[in-house]
């Protein structure tokens, strides 16, 4: 009989463990399918409104003619698609559960910034001085300060995620040879899309040819998606080998009752 309950006990907990080792799995695979979404939005984004702006006639004044391609978020005036695809990657950000408290601020307040700047759209010169534009049917010179302020501290926010919290690790000592790849790829985006950032504040300053602006925003966010891309294990070469991955937390001691 005490055999019996022996065997019994142990089945019993094995089974727990293994519903919760299941569930581990599955739960893993979500996260990485959202920071895969995350990232694929920001690498999509900039051909998407391109190649859908393109496509509008842009006849009706030289302004238009000229410039409907010097920025990103001069194609909202143009096409759905800066709307359409911002729009979820933000809501990703502003939902995203990270590790701690610091991650959580961080993510969810990048999405608001997301958010800001389809709330809030840019200055075009194909639209009149004073006009009201966007969500809040604001003047557009305002509503171009708000929209310069969000995309600034969007992608300062993103920068500091991808280099101080992406490359957090339990233990130096115990850090693969993968996670310290993806550690490089994260430095090199987060440094990458705070000097870019500068490069961007520079071209404002020095009056730089128009073009430079849609340059510089798809860099920065091709950073953005690369760096999300690598942390939702999108690259086969930089995911951490199966037998490098972390153990399943042992909350159910496998024992007899």
């Amino acid at each position: 009989m005490a055999s019996i309950k022996l065997s019994a006990g142990f089945s019993y907990n094995l089974t727990l463990y293994i519903m919760a080792a299941n569930n581990a799995t599955k739960e893993k695979k979500m996260y990485m399918r959202i920071r895969n979404l995350c990232g694929l939005l920001g690498v999509i984004l900039p051909w998407l409104a391109l190649l859908s702006a393109g496509l509008v006639d842009h006849s009706s004044s030289p302004e238009y003619q000229e410039q409907w391609w010097w920025s990103i978020s001069a194609t909202y005036y143009q096409s759905p698609a800066l709307v359409a695809v911002l729009t979820p990657a933000a809501l990703v950000l502003i939902s995203y559960i990270g590790y701690n408290t610091t991650d959580n601020i961080v993510t969810s307040a990048s999405g608001i910034f997301g958010l800001g700047i389809i709330l809030f759209p840019c200055k075009v010169a194909w639209f009149k001085a004073g006009a009201h534009v966007g969500f809040f049917q604001l003047p557009m010179e305002i509503s171009n300060t708000i929209h310069c302020a969000c995309a600034a501290f969007f992608f300062l926010l993103i920068a500091l995620n991808s280099l101080l919290l992406f490359t957090k690790t339990k233990s130096n000592e115990t850090m693969t040879d993968r996670k310290k790849r993806r550690n490089l790829v994260y430095r090199i985006c987060g440094i990458g899309m705070l000097v870019f950032e500068g490069v961007f504040a520079l071209l404002a300053v020095f009056d730089a040819p128009g073009w430079t602006t849609m340059v510089t925003e798809i860099i920065l966010l091709h950073l953005f998606g690369f760096s999300w891309l690598t942390k939702g294990d999108a690259f086969p070469f930089l995911r951490d080998l199966p037998e490098d991955e972390e153990p399943l937390d042992e909350d159910i001691i496998l024992v007899a009752d």
